[in-house]
Formats: structure tokens, sequence, C-alpha cells
């Protein structure tokens, strides 16, 4: 036992998270995410759409550290709209959501004023952006008929990534892979959840979408190159920010855009590699 806890207190000291907290929450949120999606949609949707306002939040909260405005009440209303627009209206939804949003931003950026005015307009569109719009792709994939295949496609997905890259990264990493941004990521991890993500991909798309394993390896390349994207996009911003972790909701995740970085940027490549199946597989 002694032998196990010096191991976890290494893994915990060079990874910089609790390795059982992070597992233990992890377990938490696929069990909610499968349970919903299989009987009950709609509780799905609203669980996303709550985390999602949680993200938004921790942004709001962070924006103020570098003096960007956003009201958060005003883009939680104009967010829910876009995701209720998408889950109930699907692509056209988000289309028009989107752009009417954006739209309003500006609008209420306007009213207050021309002092700070690219600063909070920019900062606004972003926020609603990321992590608003892209969340959509998550909606849209849970929408359709096969909504809990795709969405088990897209967590195993993401799982896979995360947990070996993280894994690798501990163990054996060594080469940063973007020093300037995200110190503790390495080309090591990126080849390891890569590998894994790839197996994991191409298994579930086999199994359960009755495509052929060489194409869950594809979507799985391009998931992962789009996680890492999340990934550096996110730690970019904590970084210009002075910040560890967006928040401290999750234990061993930190905020809940810690925990949603990778998947909002997979989600639009899912649905994406999706839609060319629908139309030329």
């Amino acid at each position: 036992m002694s032998d196990l806890h010096s191991i976890n207190e290494a893994i915990n000291k060079r990874a910089g998270r609790s390795l059982i907290s992070s597992i233990l929450v992890g377990l938490g949120l696929l069990a909610i995410i499968f349970s919903t999606m299989a009987y009950i949609p709609f509780l799905f949707a609203v669980f996303v759409l709550t985390a999602i306002l949680l993200a938004l939040r921790e942004m709001s909260i962070a924006f103020k550290s570098r003096l960007i405005n956003i009201d958060f009440k005003q883009h939680a209303l104009l967010t829910t709209g876009v995701i209720g627009s998408t889950w109930f209206a699907g692509l056209p939804g988000l289309a028009v959501s989107i752009v009417l949003s954006v739209i309003a931003v500006l609008f209420l950026a306007l009213l207050r004023g021309t002092s700070g005015f690219i600063t909070n307009a920019t900062g606004g569109i972003f926020a609603l952006i990321y992590p608003g719009f892209l969340s959509g792709f998550i909606f849209l994939l849970a929408r359709s008929g096969d909504g809990f295949e795709y969405i088990v496609a897209l967590v195993i997905l993401v799982g896979c990534n995360d947990t070996f890259a993280y894994l690798t990264g501990v163990l054996i990493g060594k080469h940063p892979l973007a020093p300037k941004i995200s110190p503790k990521k390495s080309w090591e991890g990126f080849v390891g959840g890569l590998i894994f993500a790839a197996i994991g991909s191409a298994l579930t798309f086999y199994y359960l979408l009755d495509q052929e394993p060489i194409i869950g390896a594809l979507a799985a390349i391009c998931g992962v190159l789009a996680a890492t994207i999340g990934d550096l996009v996110e730690s970019a911003i904590k970084r210009d920010l002075a910040l560890k972790d967006m928040g401290k909701l999750l234990p061993g995740h930190g905020g809940m855009l810690d925990r949603l970085d990778s998947v909002l940027f997979v989600a639009p490549i899912m649905w994406c590699m999706i839609e060319l199946l629908k139309r030329f597989g």
C-alpha cells in the first residue's frame, strides 16, 4: 500500500493534479452522460447546457482580471437561446441563432459606449463562440436518431485521448509539445493519446456505428488534433490571464471549462465525419 501511495503521490506531483479525484469525477460524469442519453435525452441536453453555462460563468469571471467585461446573465440567455435552437431546430437553428446572438452582443456592447468597445465586443463574441457555439455540435449529435451511439463515440474518442495522453505524458513524457503555452504537455503524451484514441475509435465505429475500423481511426486522428488545439487554446487563455485553472468546481480537473476544452473542439469534427459518412459512406 505504501508503494502504491508513493506512486500516486509521484504522479500527482508531476501532473499537478490529484489522480484519484480526477478518476472519480470522470467516472461520475460518464455515468450521468450515458444514463441520461440512454433513457432521457432531454435531461442530457439540460445537463450539458448547465455545464456550458458554468463554463461561461468561469470565463466571464476570469476575463474581468483583464478588464474585459462580459455580462454573464446576458450571455447566459443568448447561449441558452443558441443551444435551445440547436436542440429543437438542428443545424438551421444553430446557424440563425448564432448570427442573431453575435448581432445582439455587438449591440449590447455599443450601449456601453465607445470606451473599451473593441475589447468588450471581441471578448463578448469570443465568449459566445467558445463555449456556446462549439457546444452546439454536441447537441446536433445528440438530437439525431442515433444520438446515443454518436455521443458514445465522441466520449470514447475524447476519453481515450485525454486519459492516455495524461498517463503517457506523466510516465514517459520528456519532449515538450508547446513549452511556451503548456509546459507539461509532451509529444510522448500526444502520441500515446493518439494511438489509444485510434484504437478506441476504430472499435467504436466498427461495433457501434457499423463502419470500417479505418474510418474510426481517421476520425480519431482528426479528433486528437482538434482536442490538442482545444487544450492549447484553453492553456493560452489561462496563461494570458495568469491562471492555473479556470475554476475549482471539479476536483482533479479544475473548472468546468478545463473539462470541456477538448470535447468542444472534437464535437464539430465528429459531426462533420458523421455527415460525410451519411452522404458518401
